[in-house]
């Protein structure tokens, strides 16, 4: 376990003092944050927030306004709204007694996922897992977000590699420097291949980029073996991430010019 260390002057009599140096065990810990996707509730992720705790996190999971309790508000909350409420809830999280707040992760899926992207420009997040992240127009900010499937013509929108220039999510995704896990599912009939791409592409600066596709899965991971799989993924990286945060300070490595090009992303098969 890594320490933390104090410089102290001991006083030992008038105008005299002694060196000393306390050093304590790290008694912050990482928070997580997950977010869940359009028509969802925290329920989805409260499962997996136990196991996430039970690696030494403090984790958070929360319904956005139009799901849950606030059900009503479904037909007109915009993607404003959503994002003020991922706001709140992350600043809670950071607030919160023993949290780290330079070891802030986020995870969401799907519209969860797009908002977890955005938010990386406004608040610190040190780890971003995105499983089968959405992806929209800028136009229509404040918008109904229930209209935005018919608005933007989003089928046609996500078909092609979308450039991280005039998308809020993407230019995010370019800017961001921590550690990052994408997650695709393979027969995801709303979130299709060519939007993970757009997410990878644009993903240009991180420290790290974890890319898993989930073999024989829908978007809405409906069977218990899409269920396990992500679940191993997730779990597996994150013990990863917060083992590295408590060996010490993250370090970026220099470029190495002469690396070899990646290789072809890993496959999870549903029974691992």
């Amino acid at each position: 376990m890594s320490t933390l260390e104090e410089s102290v002057a001991i006083d030992v009599a008038p105008d005299q003092h002694i060196a000393g140096t306390f050093v304590a065990p790290r008694t912050l810990m990482p928070g997580v944050l997950f977010v869940h996707g359009w028509g969802g509730s925290q329920e989805q992720y409260l499962a997996r927030a136990r196991a996430v705790a039970a690696l030494g996190c403090i984790c958070l999971t929360f319904n956005l306004r139009g799901h849950a309790d606030t059900r009503p508000q479904f037909e007109t909350v915009s993607r404003s709204t959503n994002l003020r409420d991922v706001e709140a809830a992350y600043d809670l999280l950071a607030s919160r007694r023993y949290v780290d707040p330079q070891a802030i992760g986020v995870i969401g899926s799907s519209y969860g996922g797009y908002l977890a992207s955005i938010l990386t420009t406004m608040r610190p997040v040190r780890w971003l897992g995105l499983r089968a992240p959405a992806l929209y127009m800028d136009s229509g900010w404040n918008t109904p977000k229930l209209q935005l499937r018919k608005d933007q013509d989003l089928v046609n929108y996500r078909r092609n590699i979308v450039p991280p220039e005039g998308n809020r999510a993407l230019q995010a995704c370019q800017a961001f420097q921590g550690d990052m896990l994408l997650i695709q599912s393979e027969f995801d009939d709303m979130i299709p291949a060519s939007v993970l791409a757009s997410y990878r592409q644009a993903s240009t600066q991180t420290h790290s980029l974890t890319f898993r596709c989930i073999k024989n899965a829908d978007h809405g991971l409906t069977t218990e073996d899409s269920q396990r799989a992500y679940t191993t993924v997730l779990l597996g990286w994150l013990k990863e991430m917060v083992a590295h945060a408590r060996a010490g300070p993250m370090r970026t490595a220099a470029p190495d010019a002469h690396a070899k090009p990646e290789t072809t992303p890993e496959v999870i098969h549903q029974d691992a």
